[in-house]
């Protein structure tokens, strides 16, 4: 990653004053704390999906220079600012172990191959994992009344938002030079929320997971307990309002239509945290 020196981050984790934390407010939120372990971890891994995504966009050098330049930045630094909250919370909590064996699986997913075949429509792809970010952080913003980590929260979702323009920027601009249709652009909207639901979330959990209850890696049962259980705590507190504008976006619908495609993207949401 070659950094500009001229980008000023819209927030620093330096900024944070983490002796603030309310830590008894934190810690009675167990599941909570499992989501912001997992979320982190994703976060953590954003220089791999970074290197990958450069290359494909290896000629387009506006696209190339924002990616390494302002979003590998921004995404590494949410890392590290949950990751400095789970520490300051649990500090006993074996974390770079626990992200290593994350990783090591992980990374696997993140190949080449996997993009899109077509740029303008792995923009599209890059807009729904926005979307379902922003629309995550929103909601465990409202999971906790501890104040840091709401602001935390916050700055984080404040990101996602942003970035999702730029990838939205990026995919028109790619459109026109492609001239995908609608039902193309619809067609990697749904097998990026498939993607979604399976995949960077249970394996972040699952390693989480390991570290914490340790006595209980094999107990199948039990952790898919706590996935659901995790994963409730998020849809209580879904959104979907402002996730289905997100997704409606690239497919440029007449507004004559809209009404008629709400519930199904509404449903559509819940994908994301089932």
């Amino acid at each position: 990653m070659h950094l500009d020196s001229n980008h000023v981050m819209p927030w620093r984790i330096e900024d944070i004053d983490l002796n603030r934390i309310d830590r008894q407010e934190a810690a009675s939120n167990e599941d909570l704390l499992l989501l912001l372990c997992a979320c982190s971890f994703i976060e953590s891994g954003t220089d791999l999906y970074t290197s990958n995504l450069s290359t494909y966009f290896n000629d387009d050098s506006e696209i190339a220079a924002w990616l390494n330049n302002e979003w590998e930045p921004e995404e590494m630094q949410h890392g590290r600012a949950l990751k400095a909250y789970i520490h300051h919370v649990w500090p006993d909590f074996d974390w770079d172990t626990s992200f290593r064996n994350f990783f090591e699986e992980y990374s696997k997913t993140c190949s080449y191959e996997a993009f899109e075949k077509k740029r303008a429509l792995e923009m599209v792809a890059r807009c729904v994992v926005e979307t379902g970010t922003a629309t995550l952080y929103r909601a465990i913003n409202k999971c906790s009344d501890e104040l840091v980590l709401k602001g935390i929260t916050d700055n984080i979702r404040t990101d996602e938002v942003r970035h999702y323009k730029h990838f939205f920027q990026f995919f028109k601009k790619w459109n026109k030079i492609e001239g995908n249709g609608r039902f193309a652009v619809l067609g990697a909207l749904v097998r990026r929320v498939a993607e979604l639901k399976n995949e960077d979330s249970e394996i972040a959990l699952r390693h989480v997971f390991a570290i914490r209850y340790p006595d209980r890696v094999q107990d199948t049962e039990y952790n898919r307990e706590l996935s659901a259980r995790v994963n409730a705590l998020v849809r209580r507190n879904l959104s979907a309002d402002q996730c289905i504008k997100m997704l409606l976006k690239p497919l440029d619908l007449p507004a004559r239509i809209l009404p008629g495609v709400q519930y199904p993207l509404a449903k559509m949401t819940q994908l994301f945290f089932r």
